[in-house]
Order: C-alpha cells, then sequence, then structure tokens
C-alpha cells in the first residue's frame, strides 16, 4: 500500500495523461486509457466540465465508471481528476538460444580467434 501512495504522489505532480471532452466515455477515450495502463500501469485522467455534464454523472461516479470498464483500481478523485492503476502482469524472460552454453577457455579462445581473422 505503501507504493501506491508514492505512486499517486508522483503522478499528481504532473500533468493528465488523457483527457475526457464533450464526447463523454467514447470508445476512444477507453482504449486510450487502457493503452497507458498497460504501458505504465498508472494514468491520470482528466474530465472537462462539458464531460461531465454530458454523461450525467458526478464526477466520482464517472471515475467509478472509468475504474470499473477497464479493471482498473481507482487512486483518488480530486476535482476533475482522477488516477488509475492497474498492475501490470508480470512477463518471463525468454532465455536466448546458445547464449549461456558454458564453453571452456580454450573454444572461446579458438572461437574469438577465427572470428577475428575472418573480419581482417
Amino acid at each position: 500500500m505503501r507504493n501506491l501512495s508514492r505512486l499517486k504522489e508522483i503522478v499528481q505532480q504532473g500533468p493528465a495523461d488523457v483527457i475526457i471532452g464533450k464526447n463523454g466515455l467514447s470508445e476512444g477515450v477507453l482504449k486510450e486509457i487502457d493503452r497507458r495502463l498497460k504501458e505504465k500501469g498508472v494514468v491520470k485522467v482528466k474530465a472537462l466540465r462539458t464531460a461531465v455534464k454530458v454523461t450525467g454523472l458526478d464526477r466520482r461516479e464517472l471515475a467509478r465508471r472509468v475504474a470499473e470498464k477497464l479493471g482498473a483500481r481507482l487512486l483518488d478523485v480530486r476535482g476533475r481528476t482522477f488516477v488509475l492503476y492497474r498492475p501490470q502482469p508480470r512477463r518471463e524472460r525468454p532465455q536466448p538460444a546458445g547464449r549461456n552454453k558454458i564453453r571452456s577457455v580454450r573454444e572461446r579462445n579458438v572461437a574469438g580467434r577465427s572470428a577475428r581473422w575472418s573480419r581482417r
């Protein structure tokens, strides 16, 4: 929980990543927020006054709806600006083929010598 509060502080200091305009919660806006959540894990969203009027929801309910639709966690609501968080899935790093092969000193020297001579 301590890391989330630190993350929220960092995001709150910068400008909004996505702005919800007079078209309200359109597919394009939701896709952009989703893309940013996949990239960063945290997104700061600002809703304009017209967006709040068009949707007919108050600012907190709008933030809850966006979080619910995207499967994210609502961290903070300040005015018409809110912060969403979705943890990024852990990825397994693939092992490069042939890179971790253990070779003897002699094999390394021979391979290095042949590579040097072939470049000349």
